[in-house]
Parts: structure tokens; C-alpha cells; sequence
């Protein structure tokens, strides 16, 4: 199949030296993506400000930074894609005026405008054809079933992978995560606490459950 994952962080400028980012490491999206490589997979990951790379060299690799950038890439190959999986950690907003020059110390007060970014997941979700499948993520604080469920309808997911900041050793910035995985018929399956290799397996055999599926 040809897959593509998405990981990482978007960096939104405020300046040249300044940014709007979140803590993502990038490490569950790359994991995913040398799985599906591992299976033999054509893998394509878009991957945004991390540091980390893939290990297997046949994962095609396209380096970026802002939430346009990763929209236009992700637009670019999403067609083609027999398997989506929108595992990076996009900016909601990013500054409306982002500065040509470096914005010094003055005022006891600064404000910084906001817009919304697009929503990749649900922008793209509405183009999917009958036969891709289409996996997205939530990292939630509260209420995480429910906002699961209502993102998966709303961005057209086949199934959506929650993990809760509540959780100790979850989220971002560790080697470890533990998912619930909701998919389009209601089905809800916990897994334990595991290295994001480990996650990442599921994650792709929750994939090729539904490949064999349909």
C-alpha cells in the first residue's frame, strides 16, 4: 500500500527567532511510519519540527515547519495515499503578522493576533474516496471519549487513536503511550501502557484489520 503519516510539531512564527509550538517529539509518527515500512509499505512521512528521523531509508521523508506548509504537502500526496494517518500535532493558530525583524523588549504588554490554521484532517477528509482509510489522533485533558468520537464524525476517520494527557507516561515528549482506539462503528479497545514501537504495531494491525475488511 502506499501510506502516508503525518508527525511532529508545527513551529508558527512570531519573528525570526520566535515561534507558536507545542511539545510534540514526532516519536509516534515516526514509529508509525517505520512500521509500515517494516510490513513493506510505500511510505511517504511529512514531518514537522523535529529533530528525529526514520531509520529505514525507504520512507520518503519531506521536512517542514508551519501548518500551511504541511497542508500543501499533505495535499500534494493525500490522493495517492492508499492509507492516511494524521498522527502530527498541528498549530491551531498561527500569528497573523509574524514580524520580518527580530521584535524587541519595550512594552510592558504585547499582544500577539491570532487566525485559524486549516484543519488538514477535516479539509482533506472531505476528498477521501471510497476506498482510503483515514486515521487521526486525539490528545485530549478531558471529556476524551466524547471529543474522540465527535473529531472521528467530523473528519471523516475509519478510526481515531485517543490518548489522554491524564495518563502518566502518554502524550508527548516520553517513549511510551497509551491509546484507546474508536472506530466508524462504535467500537471501543483500551490498550495498556507500551513503548510507541509497541503502539505503533497495533495501530498498523488496527489498519490492516480493515484492509482485509472490505
Amino acid at each position: 500500500m502506499k501510506v502516508l503519516v503525518t508527525a511532529g510539531p508545527t513551529h508558527e512564527p512570531i519573528d525570526p527567532v520566535r515561534f507558536i509550538g507545542n511539545h510534540s517529539s514526532g516519536k509516534m509518527g515516526i514509529a508509525i511510519a517505520e512500521e509500515f515500512a517494516k510490513q513493506g509499505n510505500e511510505v511517504t512521512l511529512i514531518k514537522g519540527a523535529t529533530n528525529l528521523n526514520p531509520t529505514n531509508p525507504s520512507i520518503k521523508q519531506i521536512k517542514l515547519q508551519t501548518a500551511a506548509e504541511m497542508f500543501d504537502a499533505c495535499a500534494q500526496y493525500f490522493q495517492a495515499a492508499d492509507v492516511i494517518v494524521f498522527a502530527a500535532a498541528v498549530a491551531d493558530y498561527t500569528p497573523k503578522f509574524p514580524s520580518a525583524t527580530k521584535i524587541k523588549k519595550k512594552e510592558e504588554e504585547f499582544s500577539i493576533e491570532l487566525v485559524k490554521t486549516k484543519d488538514i484532517a477535516a479539509e482533506l477528509g472531505k476528498q477521501k474516496r471510497e476506498n482510503q482509510i483515514i486515521v487521526g489522533f486525539a490528545l485530549e485533558t478531558n471529556n476524551e471519549e466524547a471529543h474522540a468520537k465527535e473529531k472521528l464524525e467530523k473528519k471523516n476517520f475509519d478510526f481515531i487513536v485517543l490518548n489522554s494527557m491524564r495518563d502518566e507516561g502518554a502524550g508527548f515528549q516520553t517513549d511510551t503511550n497509551k491509546i484507546t482506539i474508536i472506530d466508524r462503528e462504535g467500537n471501543v479497545t483500551k490498550f495498556e501502557l507500551k513503548e510507541k514501537t509497541e503502539v505503533a504495531k497495533d495501530i498498523v494491525g488496527y489498519v490492516s484489520k480493515i484492509v482485509k475488511s472490505k
